[in-house]
């Protein structure tokens, strides 16, 4: 078990008094007493079963937080991971074998795409951080003044500073105008801006979301779109519709916007001014009248554009083509496996700014896949993703597992293997990046998967890509050496009972 430090014990009772607070703003985003019940069958020992398909091999348990989501560090080998009760920095300098170097004690809802960033302040010095999006509370033992409302649902992003991996820390943090539900930097290796999920309390029926002035980290602020009206006004995103969920930037300098709208695309290489280029108009909207060929029951969840720089227009959809949208659709109110969230492509045609300028081509539920076992009574939707260059594609599908997907016909999707579990719930899947000599990320990555799960932890798989003739052998890349301090913590299997707000439609 985690040592009872003073600090963990102050973020525990915070995190309490959130959750007893939050009673009339929050919802469970699943059954308290299945959680539980998962819990303790993990806690307890018992059978528990690991089912994988044969080019699938677990490498590593790292048991020990209520996992959501994580990010790697660009320019150092790092992963820091977010639960509900900590922000956890491991040091993947052998990524087979992550090693925990540190850990802030941080009560939060809901930090759902943990988001990293650095600046480069001198030749010698690079600052690094994490971005946690606060939808309701957070709380943290070093930063006890600052304690989010939870019956108000305070709007805000918290700077982490883990420059120094061993003694993550809250930097600063700046209030927002819209939902921080996520906050996506637009350049992560110089992050000075960035942008939130949005949401429609503005004005409903017209979606907004935030942009944030980073230059200062110890000072951020939130970007006035209109200086001649009083207030802090945010900009507008169709993509929000009811609610806005992710920004994914791609390497040509566009952002896709994905929400209860759809999926949007924006230039957004003059961060300040983005400028609709692409939409999946009705197709994508699931509040639009007539919206029911169910490529959005819910809401447009995350996305990737593989090769973008390569994109034409009008050309035939194709990865080498550039114009290939990758989504998933999260549909977690849905307890049938064949309709409840599915992955999805589709195919970019123009990059205009015309209505349905981007198209569906096809879609897999869970059930499609055709892995064992479905999960019964469970969340089975799909979730997070990240796309391997080899065009295979890592999803977690919350009580369903993992998912790899071979995108590589992106008109006909194929299961290309899976890994799951009898007690888990995978929240965010991703495929670990080669740090070079330098320790330096590049743009190629391993055949290892980091899977961030609410029960387990977090789980290291070894997959068999194709082409790279490594089978299910570790494939880690050559990095840096760096010295570390003593691991603080000894993993144990520990659950926080799931405490999600529930974004629901407007009326």
């Amino acid at each position: 078990m985690r040592l009872a430090t003073p600090a963990r014990l102050a973020a525990a009772g915070l995190l309490t008094l959130s959750m007893v607070l939050a009673g009339g703003a929050a919802h469970a985003h699943g059954d308290r007493d299945r959680a539980e019940r998962m819990s303790q069958m993990y806690d307890a020992g018992l059978s528990v079963p690991f089912i994988s398909s044969p080019n699938v091999r677990l490498a590593a348990m790292r048991p020990g937080s209520a996992g959501v989501s994580g990010c790697f560090l660009h320019s150092a080998p790092y992963f820091v991971m977010s639960g509900l009760d900590d922000v956890t920095v491991y040091d993947i300098s052998d990524p087979v074998a992550p090693r925990e170097v540190g850990s802030m004690p941080s009560a939060q809802f809901e930090n759902e795409a943990m988001n990293c960033g650095e600046r480069k302040v001198s030749r010698e010095r690079t600052e690094r951080f994490a971005m946690i999006g606060v939808d309701l509370y957070q709380a943290s033992p070093d930063d006890l003044e600052h304690v989010n409302d939870p019956v108000r649902g305070d709007y805000e992003l918290v700077i982490v500073d883990v420059t120094d991996p061993t003694s993550p820390h809250v930097r600063s943090r700046v209030s927002a105008t819209t939902s921080t539900h996520t906050v996506t930097c637009i350049d992560g290796t110089d992050c000075r801006y960035a942008y939130s999920a949005g949401d429609d309390s503005e004005v409903p029926g017209q979606g907004s979301f935030s942009v944030f002035d980073l230059t200062d980290l110890d000072n951020p602020v939130e970007v006035d779109s209109d200086a001649a009206t009083a207030g802090i006004q945010p900009f507008r995103s169709d993509a929000v519709g009811w609610g806005g969920h992710k920004w994914n930037v791609d390497a040509a300098g566009y952002a896709t916007h994905t929400g209860a709208g759809g999926s949007y695309i924006y230039d957004v290489r003059d961060p300040l001014h983005p400028v609709e280029v692409a939409n999946t108009g009705a197709a994508g909207d699931s509040a639009r009248e007539g919206a029911v060929n169910h490529y959005n029951d819910f809401i447009h969840h995350n996305s990737f554009r593989p090769n973008a720089k390569a994109f034409r227009a009008e050309a035939p959809p194709s990865l080498a083509n550039g114009n290939i949208l990758l989504v998933t659709e999260e549909d977690y109110e849905d307890p049938d496996c064949s309709t409840a969230g599915s992955f999805q492509t589709w195919h970019v045609k123009r990059l205009d700014g015309s209505e349905g300028s981007i198209v569906p081509l096809a879609k897999l539920e869970l059930a499609d896949l055709g892995t064992y076992p479905l999960p019964v009574g469970t969340f089975c939707s799909a979730h997070w993703f990240d796309y391997h260059p080899s065009g295979v594609v890592a999803v977690g599908f919350y009580g369903g597992g993992t998912q790899l997907i071979d995108v590589t016909d992106p008109a006909q999707p194929v299961s290309h293997g899976h890994a799951s579990w009898g007690a888990s719930e995978v929240w965010d899947s991703m495929w670990v990046p080669v740090y070079n000599r330098k320790g330096v990320a590049t743009s190629q990555r391993t055949n290892l998967v980091y899977s961030v799960d609410l029960v387990r932890g977090l789980d290291v798989y070894v997959v068999d890509v194709p082409g790279d003739g490594l089978g299910t052998l570790p494939s880690v890349g050559s990095t840096a050496s760096v010295a570390f301090a003593p691991v603080l913590f000894v993993g144990g299997s520990s659950v926080v009972a799931l405490l999600v707000h529930r974004r629901r439609r407007r009326a």
